[in-house]
């Protein structure tokens, strides 16, 4: 995203050209990947030749002017379906624009289209009875997860649908699909990126942010979305800072918090190794890393089931009294399940909650960032039920937010990136947790090591 936003306004490329080549990519290879429900090729031409005007009449023009990227099919956009992945938001068309879709359309972005996901963002796998699994484009010939729920949006970004999108994650949904398709994923601070115009899963735990190529591509679209909304309550006041200018490329000095115990010790061998190896190469690089131990966090898997159950049964009650058929029997299955959680049982999480957050404040209080793995695995087949992990074995669903969630918990900032590949050549993710609203620091790391590797450069084999 970053460089086409340079070409284009150089002159190098048309946003039209941008953009039919785009179209023309998931024209050829979406049919098998699956990773949008709704192509919308004529507005996006439109605005590409809009777009195109504006550049050569010398009017001033966005960061992103001409840049193409894609939505989750939760995000409200004016006149064009949003699904939310469901039979029963087949047709829904919202009458506005998320707030999020505005301000990226004020920056100059056009919208190829919506894109696939769980089926109400309930669930990590990736799969979708009703749309279609998508396809992860690293399979090597196997079926292989995308890893939801923001599954379309790592699909696209890998396979080059589009150079950027935008996912969701409550329990991880955007740093498990970045991990497993491996690109850079950006959960922001809770509050920092509005939510106003997006379909909920849990509202105290759903973050909104960008899935890319790059931390720097992260940065140029955190920068056009983030800021106060007066339609959404949870947002923050608090200003936003130039992301951009922040990535200096400079680690010397940086305090990077090792997370071994629970996050290394439970990862699967080739995860943890190279895990480890990125802790080496930002060492060399003139960062402080020491190892660090939240005993909390075992504390997270009762008490974000509790919220995200409650909060989440509290949206659907309604549809699942009524539609119950038209979900998927998995998703039905787990919202009628929480209809057994207490308010005692939610009163509970969210003490625990506190108790979480305070921890991981105060590992950060002695550090800049803290460094795990994404996930303990690598991308599963389809169909894969049970892997072996470090301390055991566990079902693939539970494996996948192992790592993720606590930071959804928390509220922390948290941004993916790839740190290798198996032997296999299967994409190994990491993630970067800074203090609240300190994505700066955040990016900035995460822009480092992707100035010290080649891992975010590969590309997945396509026919």
């Amino acid at each position: 995203m970053t460089d086409l936003a340079r070409m284009i306004a150089t002159k190098v490329v048309s946003p039209v050209e941008v953009v039919r080549a785009h179209l023309d990519r998931i024209a050829a290879l979406d049919g098998n990947l699956r990773a949008f429900i709704t192509v919308s090729e004529e507005t996006a031409l439109a605005a590409a030749r809009t777009a195109e005007a504006t550049l050569m009449s010398g009017q001033p023009v966005g960061p992103l002017h001409g840049v193409p990227y894609a939505l989750k099919d939760l995000y409200d956009t004016a006149g064009l379906r949003t699904t939310g992945g469901s039979r029963i938001f087949a047709d829904r068309v919202p009458a506005g624009d998320a707030t999020v879709t505005t301000r990226l359309a004020r920056a100059g972005a056009i919208l190829l289209g919506k894109l696939n996901m769980v089926e109400f963002a309930y669930g990590p796998e990736g799969l979708n009875p009703h749309y279609g699994h998508a396809r992860n484009p690293w399979g090597g010939g196997v079926h292989r997860m995308a890893g939801g729920s923001s599954s379309g949006s790592g699909v696209a970004v890998a396979a080059g649908l589009a150079p950027g999108a935008l996912g969701s994650d409550t329990g991880g949904s955007i740093r498990i699909p970045a991990s497993l398709c491996g690109i850079t994923g950006l959960k922001p601070t809770y509050g920092r990126v509005s939510r106003a115009g997006v379909l909920p899963l849990a509202w105290s735990m759903d973050h909104v942010g960008p899935m890319t190529r790059t931390a720097a591509d992260s940065a140029l679209m955190l920068a056009a979305m983030a800021g106060y909304d007066p339609a959404d309550a949870s947002s923050s006041v608090l200003p936003v800072p130039d992301y951009v200018a922040a990535l200096t490329g400079e680690v010397k000095g940086l305090r990077v918090g090792l997370l071994r115990s629970f996050f290394l010790d439970g990862a699967a061998p080739a995860v943890r190794a190279a895990v480890e190896a990125a802790a080496a190469t930002l060492g060399s690089a003139g960062a402080v890393v020491d190892e660090v131990r939240l005993e909390r966090v075992t504390l997270v898997p009762a008490a974000s089931t509790a919220i995200v159950g409650s909060e989440a049964l509290a949206y659907h009650a309604q549809m699942l009294r009524t539609r119950a058929a038209d979900y998927d029997p998995d998703i039905a299955r787990r919202l009628r399940l929480s209809a057994f959680i207490g308010g005692a049982h939610y009163v509970r999480a969210q003490q625990v909650r506190a108790l979480v957050r305070d921890e991981i404040d105060a590992a950060l209080a002695r550090r800049d960032v803290l460094l795990a793995p994404s996930t303990p695995i690598v991308a599963p087949a389809v169909g894969e039920r049970q892997v072996e992990l470090g301390d055991g074995g566990a079902d693939v669903r539970s494996a996948l937010i192992r790592f993720t969630r606590p930071f959804n918990l928390s509220g922390h900032p948290a941004c993916a990136v790839p740190c290798g590949f198996t032997d296999g050549g299967l994409p190994i993710g990491m993630q970067l947790v800074g203090r609240p609203f300190d994505e700066v620091t955040v990016l900035r790391a995460a822009d480092a090591f992707q100035r010290l590797t080649d891992f975010h450069l590969r590309r997945p084999v396509l026919a």
